[in-house]
Order: structure tokens, then sequence, then C-alpha cells
């Protein structure tokens, strides 16, 4: 992702940050972008690593790209500011937190693991967020 893996410190967290902008394509664009991703990154990843034992490596962040942009497609097409920050507080905080499943997902090795732990990141996210929308559409998201 243009290198941003290697700004310090916290290369998840600017990994995540660089592709917010991508919310103002709407859902189905960030959805796309999503998957584009996760394959780019796997086939990327498979080449970074030896074997697949190894862990994940801090300087990747195509999958926190992926991640995050899988909490933006759950946003509304006319998201707000508020709504991005909830999606980026999100995705960041289960990443970084390995809440539930992302912890079981993190432990997984190989490219398969590297991807997977984000994923399942954004995809918690965007549950929350869809979750929002349903049963409290008055919040401004």
């Amino acid at each position: 992702m243009g290198g941003v893996g290697l700004v310090r410190p916290a290369p998840g967290t600017w990994g995540s940050a660089l592709v917010l902008p991508l919310v103002l394509l709407g859902p189905a664009a960030c959805l796309g972008l999503a998957l584009l991703l996760t394959l780019a990154g796997y086939w990327a990843v498979r080449q970074v690593l030896a074997d697949d034992r190894q862990a994940d490596p801090g300087w990747v962040v195509i999958d926190e790209g992926a991640g995050q942009l899988l909490v933006l497609a759950a946003l509304p097409s006319e998201a707000t500011g508020w709504g991005v920050v909830l999606a980026f507080l999100l995705f960041r905080a289960f990443d970084v937190y390995k809440i539930g499943p992302v912890g079981w997902a993190d432990r997984r090795h190989g490219a398969f693991g590297v991807m997977l732990d984000d994923l399942v990141a954004g995809a918690m996210g965007a549950v929350v967020i869809l979750l929002l929308r349903v049963f409290w559409p008055e919040v401004p998201i």
C-alpha cells in the first residue's frame, strides 16, 4: 500500500487510515475494493513469507486496508464524518485487542492467517455498524 507499512509508530493504524477517503466511492465500491485488496494481499503475503509458520510481518498493512474497507462498506452512501470515525475506531479496536474470533483468526499461520484476522475484525465492525443502522437509525452515521 505504497510503503505506508514502514511509517512508525503504528503502521497498521496508518494502513487503516489510508483507505478512509475511499468511503466517498460508496458502499459497493468499498466492498469491491476490500475483495481486491484481500486477493492481492493474500498473493503478496504468500510471496513475502518464507513458509506458512511465519508470523504477520508488521510492515505488511494491506490486510488492514482490506479489513477497514469492510467496515466502510457497512456505512450508508451518505456517511457522516462521525460514521467514518466510528468505523475506523471499531476496526482498530477489534484488530488491536483481538476481540473474540479475531484472536482465533490471529493464531492462524501463513498468508491465510495474516489476512484473516483483519477480515474478521472488519466483518465484526461492519456488523456493529449495521446493527446501529437497523436498531438506532437516528444515530448519524
